[in-house]
């Protein structure tokens, strides 16, 4: 880099984010032609903080912020693979589960990711009052539902009022019973999380937190710090990470990965396969993959590292875990499994009675 980056208060860190070729140009030797080409259909944003975390051009975090002309390769893939827009019934809700609601409530980001599910929305307009209320009012509604799954864009990215404002009117709702907040901002602008931010969350428990990271690198002394001070709120904290190719498609990183978020009291969660989502696909690699890099998990690191693999069926037809095949064969009397170090072994299928 040719600059030293300060930081300061989150909303003056955000509001120097890098957007355009001429401002990464500053920072690194770049073909700024490439670049506009690529943001003028999927816009760019680099907090001056995630900048400061990219040690090279083509490295980990370089290439989950920064432009690429991969994006404008022609994949058979869809803006909404996952049928979000035909599965709402009112605008920034999605409900796809029958206990469960997604509610879109900010279309703001601390980091414009390549590879994100919801591409099509950056940059977009932001999320009025009227369309909060209607979402509101439609969970009010439905009584069925009981879990609300905060997103958006980022809902950390709310001022500390508009965020409680409209956790409270969720909490108010006597069948709802959890709130469920999914947010990049530890990982991607932790100054942004405070102790007056914690101690709002935490009067609107059971209030959970899943927070987006896909390399340790993102691991820092600055998110861990984050991260203390929303887990000494008594806010469990899970993570969600993404299979991204030349990203972590490695059994070392996601070793290294899923041990540090264990350190900073973060456990893993889910570790998403990509969608098919437009301007994506370079990102994308075979499931079979996937399930290699699982496999080398399991009996190497604790059990409480290993995130559930999962796919989300195009169509919108929801998540489904990919379980490592140990199971070699079935019989009426034995399993025949295959353990970590690749020792085939026989498990008793039924029931016996000793004599």
């Amino acid at each position: 880099m040719n600059h030293k980056i300060k930081f300061g208060n989150w909303r003056d860190i955000l509001a120097s984010s890098i957007i355009s070729a001429g401002d990464l140009a500053e920072y690194f030797s770049i073909n700024p032609v490439k670049v506009e080409k690529v943001t003028k259909l999927f816009p760019m944003l680099i907090n001056p903080y995630y900048l400061s975390l990219i040690k090279k051009k083509g490295d980990p975090l370089w290439k989950q912020a920064v432009p690429d002309e991969k994006e404008l390769e022609n994949y058979d893939y869809s803006d909404d693979p996952l049928h979000e827009e035909a599965q709402a019934p009112v605008l920034n809700i999605v409900h796809r589960y029958p206990d469960r609601v997604l509610f879109l409530v900010s279309s703001r980001c601390a980091v414009y990711c390549r590879f994100c599910m919801r591409k099509r929305m950056i940059g977009g307009p932001g999320v009025t009052e009227k369309r909060l209320e209607d979402g509101i009012n439609y969970i009010r509604q439905e009584k069925k539902i009981r879990e609300i799954l905060v997103s958006g864009g980022d809902p950390l990215l709310l001022e500390n009022e508009q965020l409680e404002n409209i956790l409270a009117r969720l909490h108010s709702i006597s069948h709802v019973e959890v709130i469920r907040i999914h947010t990049r901002v530890p990982s991607a602008l932790p100054q942004r999380v405070t102790k007056k931010l914690a101690d709002m969350l935490k009067k609107y428990h059971p209030v959970f937190l899943n927070i987006h990271v896909n390399h340790h690198w993102e691991i820092t002394p600055e998110s861990k710090r984050a991260c203390a001070i929303l887990a000494d709120a008594g806010i469990p904290l899970g993570s969600q990470t993404v299979f991204l190719k030349g990203v972590n498609d490695n059994a070392g990183e996601i070793k290294c990965l899923m041990r540090g978020l264990l350190s900073i009291r973060v456990r893993p969660y889910y570790i998403h396969h990509p969608d098919c989502v437009k301007g994506t696909g370079h990102f994308r690699f075979p499931v079979e993959k996937g399930m290699d890099i699982m496999k080398n998990l399991y009996g190497h690191i604790s059990g409480m590292c290993i995130p559930q693999y999962m796919i989300d069926l195009p169509g919108g037809w929801g998540k489904v875990p990919i379980v490592p095949e140990y199971v070699e064969k079935r019989d009426k009397e034995n399993l025949i499994v295959k353990n970590y170090q690749g020792v085939v072994c026989k498990y008793p299928n039924n029931t016996r009675r000793i004599e």
